[in-house]
């Protein structure tokens, strides 16, 4: 039976349809849209602000990352692509279609997999773009006070890539919890509270513990890549990039073991 059903439903065809399904929601729209905004006019926004407050200090010069600065509207704009994965997925809850989805596919992973990519390739594709127009922009109003650097200054062109990964990452990670709660506002929590709340909670606890803790949480870890001058006390970007990376692929997988032993 199972042979039977592969050689008619294909993963390709699967993504195809949810490709159809992704460009049909108006909260695709809205999410994208307000990520690239938040990516390119927060980060202008947040340049405009350090010009007017340049560092003068030896020690300030050296901390400084003109390639954070232009970035910086990357830590919002993980809400809005957050929200967009949880949203393709919880939305199917809510209208019941998630049935005609299972009917049409009865093997389910496939479903959640075409989903993820649909999700992680318009993501990347679109937000590779804006985080290259955030760098551009942020370092012309940097430059006024001659503290710009070249896109070819070491880190910088991984910095600008890595957020853009990062973001997709973030993406797959609503996902994969809105596949696991079904609930729209569950999953938006969740995903609020795994961004946020392991740092707020790590920050109660005494400072030699807190240290070594902080640079393995999620977001820490994630956003290390952003950074052309990474923390040295957090891990290096590509590594932090994988935990996180480990972080989504366990809540995506426990995803697909819940979505195989649940009704729709």
């Amino acid at each position: 039976m199972t042979t039977m059903i592969d050689s008619r439903v294909s993963q390709a065809r699967v993504v195809r349809s949810e490709w159809t399904k992704l460009r049909s929601l108006p909260s695709t729209v809205w999410s994208l849209l307000t990520a690239e905004v938040l990516i390119v006019g927060f980060g202008a926004v947040y340049s405009l602000v350090r010009v007017t407050r340049p560092p003068r200090q030896p020690a300030d010069l050296s901390a400084f990352d003109p390639t954070a600065i232009s970035l910086a509207g990357v830590q919002l704009a993980q809400l809005a692509i957050g929200v967009l994965g949880v949203l393709l997925i919880t939305g199917e809850y809510a209208t019941g279609t998630i049935r005609s989805s299972f009917a049409a596919v009865p093997g389910r992973l496939p479903v959640l997999w075409g989903k993820g990519i649909v999700v992680a390739l318009t993501t990347l594709g679109l937000c590779v773009p804006a985080t290259f127009a955030a760098f551009l922009v942020g370092q012309s109003i940097l430059s006024s006070e001659h503290l710009d650097i070249a896109l070819s200054h070491p880190g910088a062109a991984r910095a600008v890539l890595g957020s853009a990964l990062y973001l997709t990452a973030v993406g797959l990670l609503g996902l994969g919890l809105g596949a696991l709660s079904r609930a729209t506002a569950w999953a938006i929590s969740a995903l609020f509270g795994l961004l946020f709340a392991p740092q707020i909670v790590v920050g109660f606890l005494p400072s030699t513990w807190s240290d070594q803790i902080y640079r393995y949480l999620p977001a820490p870890a994630g956003v290390a890549i952003t950074s052309a001058r990474p923390d040295p006390t957090s891990l290096g970007p590509w590594t932090g990039f994988g935990l996180f990376c480990l972080y989504t692929a366990v809540v995506l997988g426990l995803a697909a073991w819940q979505l195989r032993r649940r009704d729709a």
